[in-house]
């Protein structure tokens, strides 16, 4: 049962992490490239979708992790998924402090209604989202190798 729980962690974080690394290298520099206002408009939209999704993943995510490092406290490995859980805490801050502001106004943006500071708003967001994507990555790793 053990393992089971170990391996569906390990998943769940990888897949959020696979999400995450997305958005950040490929999803926003297709927005990025889009004509006139459909890059904004997209960008509201996917902050809308995925704002609805991520938060529920996020925390799934950590408390996986948590169940995980009291089940192996003391244990080969767990100082990785501790380490990883704390990680995963920061990530989570890090989302609702810096990242989930900017998300709650540029989801309700319209090529009419925008602030004149959309842009560097959304170049601030991508900023803090590569440095979330860099903690999450590290988690994962370290998930990984408790594993092994």
């Amino acid at each position: 049962m053990l393992h089971a729980l170990q391996v569906f962690t390990t998943v769940i974080v990888g897949v959020m992490v696979g999400v995450e690394f997305c958005v950040a290298v490929f999803v926003n520099a297709i927005m990025n490239a889009l004509p006139g206002d459909n890059g904004q408009l997209g960008r509201s939209h996917g902050g809308r979708l995925l704002g609805a999704v991520m938060p529920y993943w996020y925390f799934t995510s950590l408390g996986l992790a948590a169940v995980w490092a009291v089940a192996t406290w003391g244990e080969k490995g767990s100082a990785l998924v501790v380490t990883a859980g704390g990680l995963l805490v920061v990530s989570v801050l890090m989302s609702v402090l810096l990242l989930v502001p900017i998300n709650n106004r540029g989801k309700t943006w319209t090529p009419e209604n925008r602030p004149d500071d959309w842009e560097q708003q959304t170049k601030r967001w991508d900023r803090y989202h590569y440095l979330r994507v860099a903690v999450i990555v590290a988690a994962f790793a370290l998930l990984v190798g408790a594993l092994v």
